[in-house]
């Protein structure tokens, strides 16, 4: 967890009476479907809560299915779904609807990210506004998060660096124990409090502080934006703080295919190398990229021998050194 780095006392903050979810489909519409259903069965805390799904241009039924939903479940004005003619990617997408939102006549006091594999477990929206009017320097704020089975998983992250991108791809006991205060990933049973950044399966951002970073960047496609997003916020002055007491369920890389769930961890897309080196040359510069991209290949080729010692198993996708090259190393060092 990052200390905060001044003694100033958190104050109350303006009501967030008004909070705007967001779920971005791409060809999983019934998953959707369960997601808005949440959110609209509950109370809220008494808060006016809409839902609005963007439709990444999934092709298929997918649009038909959500209208007919909308439809045969009688959500009316609270939610409204939006087609998309092409794909935007993660943050973009969100930003189809954020941003006018955020201009409209009576915008939004907050904004809610939810994975269209994801669904809330309690009343998460409303714990987590709560959180927000607790302390005005907090910009954004994320809530537990369980898996399929009902097992915690992390949620709440330190920011990227060479040491723990070295240690957490090598994913050796003695090592990660000897770094553990560098790991990027902190215990899925987190006590709570200001943290770096928090998943973007399920985030909630005060509108302030997405008028201040003017919302998503849109050179990224597809990750890595939140946690740029969240990098953002914090040089901007906010603080990120995760909310263990307000949960949400998720069906992790359902709508993308990237699972680690497997005995061989699946190839990356390219888009997943290219959205790591932008990360981290706009985090740390080219050179720190460079210096970073050198770690996680060092820590990659160690965890690829240790995948070989019996019951051991690899946690570094299929054809990493090859694609890892191709998109994040090779366009780095072309600068």
């Amino acid at each position: 967890m990052t200390e905060a780095t001044d003694e100033i006392p958190p104050r109350a903050a303006p009501e967030v009476a008004r909070v705007a979810v967001v779920v971005v489909n791409y060809r999983i519409a019934d998953l959707v479907i369960d997601g808005v259903q949440s959110v609209v069965d509950r109370d809220h805390g008494g808060r006016e809560v809409t839902v609005h799904v963007v439709d990444n241009a999934s092709g298929g039924t997918d649009v038909g299915r959500l209208r007919a939903a909308h439809a045969a479940r009688g959500w009316g004005t609270q939610v409204t779904i939006r087609a998309e003619a092409v794909n935007h990617g993660f943050g973009r997408g969100n930003d189809v609807v954020i941003r006018p939102l955020l201009a409209g006549s009576r915008p939004p006091d907050a904004v809610m990210l939810l994975n269209p594999d994801a669904r809330l477990d309690n009343e998460a929206v409303d714990i987590l506004a709560r959180a927000l009017e607790d302390d005005a320097r907090a910009g954004v704020v994320g809530p537990a998060i369980v898996g399929p089975g009902g097992a915690p998983v992390p949620a709440a992250f330190r920011f990227p660096t060479a040491a723990s991108e070295f240690s957490d791809t090598l994913n050796l006991g003695f090592v990660a124990r000897r770094l553990a205060h560098r790991s990027q990933i902190l215990a899925a049973d987190h006590p709570g409090g200001p943290v770096d950044w928090v998943s973007g399966a399920a985030a909630m951002m005060r509108a302030d502080a997405l008028r201040d970073l003017n919302g998503f960047d849109p050179d990224f496609f597809l990750y890595y934006e939140e946690v740029d997003l969240m990098r953002r916020a914090r040089a901007a002055g906010w603080r990120c703080l995760y909310v263990p007491e307000a949960r949400v369920l998720h069906e992790e890389g359902v709508s993308t295919g990237v699972t680690d769930k497997a005995w061989a961890v699946p190839r990356r897309p390219a888009y997943f190398y290219e959205s790591w080196a932008l990360y981290h040359r706009k985090a740390a510069g080219r050179a720190g990229a460079l210096g970073r991209a050198a770690a996680r290949a060092a820590g990659a080729v160690g965890n690829r021998a240790l995948g070989s010692l019996p019951r051991r198993r690899s946690i570094v996708p299929e054809r990493f050194l090859r694609d890892f090259w191709r998109h994040a190393v090779r366009p780095l060092l072309r600068g």
